[in-house]
């Protein structure tokens, strides 16, 4: 019998991607980061003209 070639190759402990986080996640913490602060200075500037 051979082994399935659609089997997932199990990684070597200590690899390179070990210790750090997948580039889209921190693409991502990013643009949250900078949409949250965008939305956080709209509703600033909305309390700020409704207050006058």
């Amino acid at each position: 019998m051979s082994e399935n070639p659609a089997a997932p190759v199990p990684q070597k402990p200590g690899g390179k991607q070990e210790g750090k986080f997948p580039r889209g996640i921190w693409v991502r913490l990013f643009a949250y980061l900078v949409a949250g602060h965008v939305f956080a200075g709209f509703l600033y500037l909305l309390f700020e003209v409704g207050s006058k």
